[in-house]
């Protein structure tokens, strides 16, 4: 008995040492609220990922501002990746639960739960690995990030930053590169299928859909109406109406 307690309070003593680390090793995410990042660990990875196969990645990419992009492309990705982003503080424990729920009865990891917040910090920071412990830091970045930025300062980096095609990164090149507008002028259709292809955009090409993202579109486009991202953040009175996130199965 007293072997399993030492070994107990031995795990748990690695455990705590572990994490302290973990959090004191973070990233500083306050420069975020003014600047941009020069990079991303994704960007960074593709480039090497090319280089592995012996070519070279040209890499679109151009910041504009959270008032230049198209409230449909908001719109859209809310409903398509996280239809609480306003309300929760980095993590959606309704979606999780919902996540486990789909995984555990199918026997298999067909279903994710992460939020805006989250897959920022997975871009900015980290990798596509499903290693624990990059879990882990995942789950303590975005709530650094959700404690510095505002929420409307998050969405912008996501918007700007998230990956939409091979060497497209950002909403305004995605938007030039797959329907050769900007991204203030994108309309409802062109949003919702960006947004659709945010699920996979290494596979998923919103410029040749197939039968999946166009239905993606179609399910994004129904459900847009219902919410109205602010531009501001919305009184202490008034909580924005929440849609179901469109349920992310990796095939």
């Amino acid at each position: 008995m007293r072997r399993w307690l030492r070994r107990g309070v031995a795990v748990m003593a690695v455990g705590f040492v572990t994490l302290s680390y973990t959090w004191i090793t973070l990233p500083d995410v306050r420069a975020l609220r003014r600047d941009p990042p020069a990079t991303t660990a994704f960007r960074e990875l593709r480039a090497e990922q090319a280089e592995d196969e012996g070519r070279t990645l040209k890499m679109q990419h151009r910041w504009v501002g959270y008032d230049r992009i198209s409230a449909n492309l908001k719109r859209a990705v809310i409903v398509a990746e996280d239809a609480a982003f306003w309300q929760h503080e980095g993590l959606d424990f309704d979606e999780i639960r919902a996540s486990m729920e789909v995984n555990w009865m199918r026997g298999e990891f067909v279903r994710g739960a992460s939020t805006i917040t989250q897959q920022l910090a997975k871009n900015l920071y980290l990798s596509p690995s499903r290693n624990p412990y990059r879990k882990v830091k995942e789950l303590l970045i975005t709530r650094r990030l959700e404690a510095e930025l505002s929420k409307r300062r998050i969405f912008e980096l996501y918007l700007n930053l998230i990956e939409w095609g091979d060497g497209i990164w950002g909403a305004e090149a995605a938007a030039r590169a797959h329907f050769g507008v900007s991204a203030a002028a994108l309309s409802p259709a062109q949003a919702a299928m960006l947004a659709g292809a945010i699920i996979n955009p290494r596979v998923y090409s919103p410029s040749r859909p197939n039968a999946r993202l166009l239905r993606r579109q179609n399910l994004i486009l129904r459900r847009m109406g219902t919410v109205t991202p602010p531009d501001t953040p919305a009184p202490a009175t008034a909580t924005p109406p929440v849609v179901p996130t469109i349920p992310i199965i990796i095939r």
